[in-house]
């Protein structure tokens, strides 16, 4: 009986290794390994006799590995994560301009729209174009061309004889902010006394600011008139009296939005849209004290004084319908919109103006 077991044990151990060796060629190991438990069952193998071990097992270990991993667990889409953007453009970061630039004006451009779109306050470009523009934004005229400053400040062309400590205190700087911009090339160890900088260089002034050089038309009053006769043919030249105002305003004209610039120290008016010929109305009772065109870019002007104090203005009109010394009252057509002067579109420019106030907001007085 011990010869019997012993031949049935050399025997069964040489054909399980005969199955697993054509397992291996027909497909691999993992099937081997999988078939040879149910064939030592089926074939007589004894319970706890071991079988050799193949010489090479890449595939148990593959499977192996498999099997001790973690199982999947999908995120949550609400949870963090990093996603991908898709870019269709590559973003340049700005960077900062040192130097003055030149932009011709287009039809259709404000000086407002050309200001944001270099990231410049309105003024800056008046203060860098005092030659081309004459500090009135109404001169901005399609083909000319601007100096756009690099930020927002002032302009200066060195002239002999300047000193660098009053140039930057006329423009309300330290001499050392105008030495610091690096597009004015100007060494540190300059004498702001006597800096030696050649007649004709262009120097940007960081912050600078200046008054406006004033084209703004004078108060006209019903008891001198004449103090416009500087202005342009419409002034008036005598006393004049009359109905006084009544102490509140009315919109001048039906449109109601504005065309263009509002109200700001370098434009003391509000320019209301409106079509050429549109009617034009008297916003209060009181005086013509001017009537006609006016020389400083108003053009065909109306001036009426209220006799309260309050004076209002009508610019760039079409047509005048009023005369020197008329007595007008609060809702009469006084004239007729227009596109004359220093003017890029038909509009009306109206302005108020108070003994005690200044050029005031119209929009703080009348409403449309």
């Amino acid at each position: 009986m011990r010869w019997l077991k012993q031949q049935i044990e050399v025997h069964g151990g040489a054909v399980s290794r005969g199955l697993g060796l054509i397992a291996l060629a027909i497909g691999g190991i993992v099937l081997a390994r999988t078939a040879l438990p149910s064939l030592a069952s089926a074939g007589g193998l004894s319970g706890g006799e071991a079988l050799a071990e193949p010489t090479s097992q890449p595939a148990r270990e593959a499977v192996a590995e498999i099997e001790l991993l973690p199982p999947f667990v999908a995120q949550d889409s609400q949870g963090p994560s990093v996603r991908r953007q898709a870019m269709l453009e590559t973003i340049i970061p700005d960077r900062p301009r040192m130097l003055i630039a030149r932009y011709t004006v287009q039809r259709g451009d404000t000086l407002f729209g050309i200001a944001e779109n270099f990231g410049l306050k309105p003024e800056t470009l008046l203060w860098g174009n005092y030659d081309v523009l004459q500090d009135n934004p109404q001169s901005l005229r399609p083909g000319q061309e601007l100096r756009v400053l690099p930020v927002d400040g002032t302009y200066y062309e060195w002239n002999a004889g300047d000193g660098l400590t009053a140039v930057a205190t006329f423009f309300g700087v330290s001499f050392q902010d105008i030495i610091d911009w690096p597009g004015n090339n100007l060494p540190q160890d300059l004498n702001p006394e006597d800096p030696k900088i050649e007649p004709g260089t262009r120097l940007v002034i960081p912050d600078g600011r200046r008054e406006f050089v004033s084209w703004r038309a004078p108060r006209i009053t019903r008891s001198n008139p004449a103090v416009a006769k500087l202005a342009g043919p419409g002034a008036c030249g005598s006393i004049y009296d009359g109905p006084v105002g009544e102490g509140f305003f009315i919109w001048p004209t039906p449109a109601t939005f504005l065309s263009g610039y509002g109200f700001s120290d370098f434009h003391p008016g509000i320019d209301i849209a409106g079509s050429e010929g549109t009617a034009v109305y008297a916003s209060a009772t009181g005086v013509v004290v001017y009537a006609g065109w006016n020389n400083y870019g108003y053009g065909e002007m109306v001036v009426i004084d209220h006799g309260d104090g309050w004076q209002t203005l009508y610019a760039h009109l079409s047509q005048v319908n009023v005369g020197c010394g008329q007595a007008t009252f609060q809702g009469n057509v006084i004239g007729r919109v227009g596109n004359t002067g220093n003017s890029s579109g038909a509009h009306l420019h109206f302005e108020t103006e108070s003994d005690a106030y200044g050029k005031v907001n119209p929009y703080n007085f009348v409403s449309p």
